[in-house]
């Protein structure tokens, strides 16, 4: 995992670096609520699988994001991923193969680009302004975790700055 403030000057296609060289730390990440953990070797799964009983994770699907899983569809979801949104249940991720970037906004709403690629595990709060896109290689396969039944229902901005959960996360971190 590596973050860094992405740069809004850059046009290039949403899928190249778009990096400022100003990096972000765990702890920066932390200050806004997104969590971080990585999990290698033969030990990977049972790390994630004790993460997720302690976090009451019980429900887990799994999304491959490439051209080859996703056909005609794949340009316009990866588009469609990219608008910004909230969610009012976390966004939790364990990527499995491949590599892409999450985008969140941070307390001065500034983007900060978050690389993800195999055994990186990111955990996004409820109420935070966000998106995913895949990297230029156009794939990633991931494991999603849910507190209940699996549920992808994604609220874009402006739409969302009124939203319950918007307001408790911008609480949260101002505080």
């Amino acid at each position: 995992m590596r973050a860094y403030v992405y740069d809004t000057a850059d046009t290039s296609d949403q899928r190249e670096h778009h990096d400022t060289g100003i990096s972000k730390s765990l702890e920066d990440l932390s200050r806004i609520g997104v969590l971080y953990w990585r999990f290698d070797g033969d030990s990977a799964l049972d790390q994630l699988n004790d993460l997720a009983a302690e976090r009451q994770y019980k429900n887990r699907d799994q999304v491959v994001i490439s051209p080859e899983a996703m056909g005609a569809v794949y340009e316009d979801k990866v588009k469609m991923f990219f608008d910004e949104h909230i969610h009012e249940d976390e966004e939790i991720r364990f990527v499995l193969d491949g590599t892409g970037f999450f985008d969140v906004r941070d307390q001065d709403d500034v983007w900060v680009r978050i690389a993800v690629e195999k055994g990186d595990m990111l955990i996004l709060p409820a109420g935070i302004y966000h998106r995913f896109t895949t990297d230029t290689k156009n794939y990633i396969h991931a494991l999603r975790l849910f507190k209940d039944e699996p549920v992808w229902t994604p609220i874009n901005r402006p739409l969302a700055d009124d939203n319950a959960h918007r307001k408790e996360y911008i609480k949260s971190i101002t505080a």
